[in-house]
């Protein structure tokens, strides 16, 4: 039975993702800062969906919870010590993140972003990636977001910090094929979804996140290396590439 490990399985599409892998029959690890909602989501899941019954009789543990903040620098023993309760792991979806508007500005919202999405990010994503390498290989996917393709004004560092997650994957893809290991990569870039995420913005082509959770799900078992979701969003990144950066000064996406 393979093993995954969702951070930021407490709402939205990591929650979302976590639910399509529990049904599929994998054993599901789920982690983020709010365990409470973790918690409730686990009860949910064993009760509309029971847990199979192991040869001997006894049943097996299928989801397992763990409060982590990216942002803490206990964050990787805590992942550490989920992967050995869980007994290793073929699949890590890192679905942690936080972003807002920010025309103004405000110091204490960029630094919240960047902390989260940067540093949150690199550290999670090296413990992930040091002890794939030494422990067979394995799949890290990493939720990103169409954002990171050129810099939205409204939210600069929202849109900076996905920047740098869409390069930092693809250096690690290249580090990875040098040193010759078994480590895939997904970078699933999502258009703008209908999650606490966004509320409070104005955004257009707004997508459900049960669908979005579908598609990501189609990548990582077609071992993407990369997915702009959905098929209209694929085609607006297409034009956005192509406009040169004294035309997209002048562009307006969200209001």
């Amino acid at each position: 039975m393979k093993k995954v490990i969702v951070m930021g399985a407490s709402s939205g599409m990591g929650q979302a993702l976590a639910t399509l892998l529990y049904k599929d029959g994998w054993i599901v690890g789920v982690a983020a800062r709010r365990i409470e909602e973790m918690e409730q989501w686990k009860l949910e899941q064993q009760q509309l969906n029971p847990s199979t019954t192991a040869m001997d009789g006894q049943d097996n543990e299928r989801i397992f919870t763990a409060q982590i903040d990216v942002c803490a620098p206990e964050a990787p023993q805590t992942l550490l010590d989920l992967i050995h309760r869980m007994g290793g792991i073929d699949l890590y979806i890192h679905a942690s993140g936080i972003g807002r508007q920010n025309p103004e500005l405000q110091e204490d919202i960029e630094l919240n972003t960047v902390e989260t999405n940067g540093v949150g990010f690199t550290r999670m994503i090296g413990t992930i990636y040091r002890y794939m390498a030494v422990n067979g290989g394995g799949q890290i996917a990493v939720i990103s977001s169409i954002a990171g393709v050129k810099g939205l004004g409204a939210a600069p560092a929202y849109s900076a910090t996905k920047a740098l997650q869409n390069t930092y994957v693809q250096a690690l893809e290249q580090l990875t094929n040098n040193k010759s290991l078994r480590i895939h990569f997904t970078d699933l870039r999502p258009g703008f979804v209908d999650t606490a995420l966004l509320k409070g913005g104005d955004y257009p082509m707004l997508m459900n996140p049960q669908m979005v959770a579908r598609h990501m799900l189609k990548a990582i078992y077609r071992k993407r290396h990369v997915c702009i979701i959905d098929w209209k969003w694929r085609i607006l990144v297409s034009l956005w590439r192509c406009l040169p950066r004294c035309i997209w000064r002048h562009f307006r996406l969200v209001k």
